[in-house]
């Protein structure tokens, strides 16, 4: 297996492939105060296995349509809406999400957690908009600083692994000039990370080692995660994901 292949694997029986929550998609979706009264048109882009599209699902009169590039995480998706009773509301794409065969205005709500750093906070909120209805809500969570200053291990590695991490002001002015009106914005508590994705995620290395025979290749990977759990728990104040909600304008 290839590094990719590893990844999916170890990541596939997940619930989350990041840090969420039950509570904090409710919320998101109470903040984006979208119209209950009617059948929406909702797309989850990077859905991984399906948490907020399954929320989703069961909270709103929603044809939802899950966007992922691993058809390993849709196949999964689709197997947990058919137990759950929502995969007659869920249809699942396997593309880019950079090359998204929407039509434009198609979308009431775009979703999308943990997924747009893939392909950038901002080329991704300017690329997708005009798949967005008018008045349309894009609801979208992003890493982002929660400190003026940081710590010179942290602030490296962040702007290492992903360089437009940001504090949320800039995040909010490039969202206004993409052509939205920031309408909400919270930050993951500590319990999204924790309890929701690191706890299960090393409760999985041992048998995933054991898969892959010890191998060198899946030991490099358990040994990544544990190194990125180690920075979190040293400087988690200074960072988490913020969840952005804002409605599309200038029509």
């Amino acid at each position: 297996m290839d590094e990719l292949e590893l990844l999916v694997d170890l990541h596939r029986g997940a619930a989350r492939q990041g840090p969420g929550g039950e509570a904090e998609t409710k919320l998101a979706l109470d903040l984006a105060r979208v119209d209950r009264s009617r059948p929406l048109r909702i797309v989850d882009i990077g859905c991984g296995t399906g948490a907020s599209t399954l929320l989703l699902a069961k909270e709103l009169n929603a044809e939802i349509t899950a966007v992922d590039f691993l058809q390993e995480f849709l196949d999964e998706l689709r197997s947990r809406a058919h137990e759950q009773g929502v995969l007659d509301k869920i249809a699942t794409v396997n593309c880019s999400m950079d090359a998204l065969p929407f039509a434009e205005g198609e979308f009431d709500v775009i979703w999308s957690e943990g997924a747009i750093y893939n392909m950038g906070f901002e080329a991704g909120v300017s690329a997708w908009r005009r798949f967005l209805k008018p008045g349309g809500k894009l609801v979208v969570s992003e890493i982002t600083w929660l400190t003026a200053a940081r710590p010179p291990e942290i602030q490296a590695h962040w702007e290492r692994e992903y360089p437009e991490v940001d504090v949320a002001s800039a995040k909010l002015e490039s969202l206004e000039r993409h052509g939205y009106s920031p309408g909400a914005f919270f930050v993951l508590p500590r319990h999204c990370w924790t309890e929701a994705y690191y706890h299960p995620l090393l409760s999985r290395f041992e048998g995933f080692l054991d898969r892959h025979g010890q191998s060198e290749a899946a030991r490099r990977i358990v040994a990544a995660e544990k190194d990125e759990i180690a920075l979190y728990e040293r400087y988690g104040a200074y960072y988490s994901y913020g969840v952005y909600v804002s409605g599309k304008v200038g029509e």
